[in-house]
């Protein structure tokens, strides 16, 4: 279960993630945002392990989050900024209206 919650969450952020920055006027393609999507599940999930899931984990997650969409995307830092922005609250949104699996807890 744990595969297949990672794999179409990978799927969706790397659709959303593909669509915002083509929407924002980035030209790369579906392979950087792929690319995009599964290092920001692994920093994530690395961040979350050492530090636990908490405003600090966030944080620095997204600080690092903002480094690596700065550097696949070869953009400056505003530019970052704000793709990382729509993301959050395009997939907000779409987080309310379409659940993965329910939450096993």
């Amino acid at each position: 279960m744990g595969i297949i919650s990672f794999l179409i969450g990978l799927a969706i952020s790397t659709i959303l993630i593909y669509l915002v920055t083509r929407l924002l006027g980035e030209k790369e393609g579906f392979k950087i945002a792929l690319l995009a999507a599964f290092l920001g599940s692994i920093m994530f999930g690395v961040i979350a392990f050492i530090f636990g899931n908490g405003i600090i984990a966030a944080a620095i997650g997204g600080i690092i989050w903002l480094i690596a969409l700065k550097w696949l995307y070869n953009t400056g830092w505003l530019k970052a900024i704000l793709i990382a922005v729509v993301l959050w609250i395009v997939v907000s949104i779409v987080g309310v209206f379409l659940p993965i699996f329910p939450n096993p807890f």
